[in-house]
C-alpha cells in the first residue's frame, strides 16, 4: 500500500519576527511552534511518515527537542538549503519509495486543523494536486514602484493560498528536476506544477491557518488557541 509523506519546512531564520530565536522554536501557549506543527501530522491518520527540514546550525537542537516529544512517524531530520526550493528538494530525497503523495507544509503554520489536512490529502489523491486557500476579504490593487494604481483585479477570483499542499510524488519530483536543470522558479510548490501544465485544485482553507511572520502573529496565535480551548470546555 502506498504512503503519504509530510515534508515540514522549518529551516528559515524568521528575521521579520525579531529577536535571536528562529520563530519555529518560539513557544506558543507553552509549546514550541515546530512541536505543535509536527504533532498535528503525527495525529493525522492519513500521514504515514514525516520529514523535518531544519536549519543546519540547529540540527542537534531539533533532535534533542523532538526526543522530548517523540513521534513514531518521524523518518528523518535533514538540513535545509539556502532557498525554500533547496529545502524541499532535500526533503524529497528522504521520501520513501512506496510513497505516492507528498504533503509540503510551512513549519510556522501550527494552527491548521486535522480536518483541513485530511481534506487536502483526499483531494490530491483524486486529482493529483490540492492546495488550501481562502477567498480574499480585501480589495487588491496592482501598483507600480511609485504607488500608482495600475489595475484592480476582480476580488471574487482571488484566493489567499496556504499550506499544507499535497501532490502526487511523481509530479513533484518532475517539477524539482526542472528546478535543478532549468532553474524553474515559483513562490510555492503549486506554482511549479502550474508551470508544468499540471492541474492544481484549491480546497477551502481556514482563516485561522496563519503563518507566523511577525510578533503580532504570536499574539493572534495564542488567541486562536484560547478560543479553541474554550469551545472544547
Amino acid at each position: 500500500m502506498s504512503k503519504t509523506t509530510a515534508i515540514i519546512l522549518s529551516a528559515g531564520q524568521g528575521l521579520r519576527m525579531g529577536g535571536n530565536i528562529p520563530k519555529q522554536y518560539l513557544e506558543v501557549a507553552g509549546s514550541p511552534v515546530i512541536v505543535r506543527t509536527t504533532a498535528l501530522f503525527q495525529a493525522c491518520k492519513l500521514i504515514e511518515e514525516i520529514i523535518l527540514v531544519v536549519d543546519r546550525n540547529n540540527m542537534n537542537f531539533v533532535k534533542e527537542l523532538m526526543g522530548k516529544h517523540p513521534t513514531n512517524k518521524l523518518r528523518a531530520i535533514v538540513p535545509g538549503g539556502q532557498e525554500r526550493s533547496h529545502s524541499v528538494s532535500r526533503g524529497l530525497k528522504q521520501v520513501s519509495g512506496d510513497s505516492s503523495l507528498v504533503v509540503v507544509h510551512d513549519g510556522v503554520r501550527p494552527f491548521f486543523t486535522l480536518e483541513l489536512l485530511e481534506r487536502v490529502i483526499k483531494e490530491a489523491g483524486v486529482k493529483g494536486a490540492a492546495i488550501p486557500g481562502v477567498p480574499l476579504k480585501d480589495t487588491i490593487k496592482v501598483c507600480d514602484q511609485t504607488g500608482l494604481v495600475l489595475a484592480t483585479p476582480a476580488r471574487e477570483k482571488l484566493w489567499s493560498i496556504q499550506t499544507p499542499q499535497a501532490f502526487r510524488k511523481d509530479w513533484l519530483l518532475e517539477a524539482y528536476r526542472l528546478v535543478s536543470e532549468e532553474g524553474l522558479v515559483a513562490t510555492d510548490d503549486a506554482g511549479l506544477l502550474e508551470k508544468l501544465g499540471k492541474p492544481v485544485y484549491v480546497v477551502m482553507g481556514e482563516y485561522e491557518n496563519i503563518k507566523l511572520t511577525t510578533s503580532e502573529d504570536l499574539l493572534l496565535g495564542e488567541a486562536i488557541l484560547r478560543r479553541r480551548q474554550k469551545s472544547c470546555e
